[in-house]
């Protein structure tokens, strides 16, 4: 667990924006995610956790109204204003009550959307088997009976279904972008990217995706009037970033990052760590680490900026 920061000397200098400010709801969201068992509903609701969303898998029907109520009673901007609801036929008798209990929530004006996850009868069969587990309604029969079965069950629900997805042809990245597309809002596909400095003393950060070697500019810590300071003070960090070739680093460096964090969302990578070390992690990875953390808020990415090490000497 990281540790917060601690105050610089000199005191009153302000740290600069840590992260984004998620937007906040004003009304609570439902999606329910239900469809054909084999279609991908676990990666669906994954997907669905990764973009904020509390989930809830093998839901009774009959639940789904009280847990609506938990988030429409709340005070807007508290605690998880989206749920997201996998109901599919595991419930048994109690996934038929799902078409009354939509009817009721769309009735009392809650924002509920149904997302049904379909895919061709040959893929289904393979991917089963791929798992060597039953489908859950084929009871004593094959596969293709349990099959049926749940098609014959779910008619009714694809056909008033808000999002229809076939995954037939799409692989896990696929589904994801798919189901990204259908519920995120503006500025909510973006990529995380937490850039952390620290000292190469005290080892590298073990989460680091990229790691960048600033020991290459010269030390404030030998001059005895910045020692003292961090390189979040305006003294220390306009010293380091007016060394020959500094600033010409930082945009260089975050050009050549462009094309790899756009790869990183078309992987669906949503979370990438750059890790800036000098020698102590105090003077010049904070200041780098900073200016680099504002060039990339710049070009619209969600930025955290942290200091492992500071305070460590």
């Amino acid at each position: 667990m990281s540790e917060p920061s601690p105050i610089t000397v000199p005191s009153g200098i302000p740290a600069l924006e840590a992260a984004a400010e998620a937007p906040v709801l004003d009304q609570a969201q439902v999606l329910v995610i239900t469809g054909m068992s084999g279609a991908g509903r676990t990666r669906t609701a994954a997907v669905l956790e990764d973009l904020g969303w509390y989930v809830v898998d093998n839901l009774p029907a009959q639940m789904l109204t009280h847990l609506v109520g938990m988030l429409t009673s709340g005070p807007v901007g508290s605690g998880a204003r989206r749920l997201g609801a996998v109901i599919d036929v595991r419930g048994r008798e109690y996934f038929a009550a799902l078409a009354g209990v939509l009817e009721q929530l769309r009735s009392a004006g809650v924002d509920v959307r149904l997302l049904f996850l379909d895919s061709s009868d040959e893929v289904l069969v393979r991917r089963f088997e791929q798992v060597r587990r039953p489908h859950p309604l084929q009871g004593e029969g094959r596969i293709l009976d349990g099959i049926a079965l749940e098609r014959s069950l779910l008619g009714e629900l694809r056909e008033q279904a808000d999002v229809v997805i076939d995954t037939s042809e799409l692989n896990v990245h696929d589904l994801a972008r798919e189901v990204r597309a259908a519920v995120s809002g503006p500025g909510e596909d973006v990529l995380r990217v937490s850039v952390v400095s620290f000292g190469f003393k005290y080892g590298l950060p073990l989460d680091a995706d990229h790691v960048v070697d600033v020991r290459f500019l010269s030390n404030p810590y030998w001059i005895t009037e910045l020692r003292h300071l961090s390189g979040r003070d305006a003294p220390v960090r306009d010293y380091v970033l007016g060394l020959p070739g500094a600033t010409t680093f930082v945009e260089r460096y975050v050009d050549a990052l462009e094309p790899v964090l756009a790869g990183y969302l078309k992987e669906e990578k949503r979370y990438v760590t750059i890790a800036v070390g000098c020698t102590g992690g105090k003077h010049r990875s904070v200041a780098i680490s900073e200016a680099m953390g504002a060039r990339l808020r710049e070009r619209g990415h969600r930025v955290q900026v942290t200091a492992r090490d500071l305070g460590k000497e």
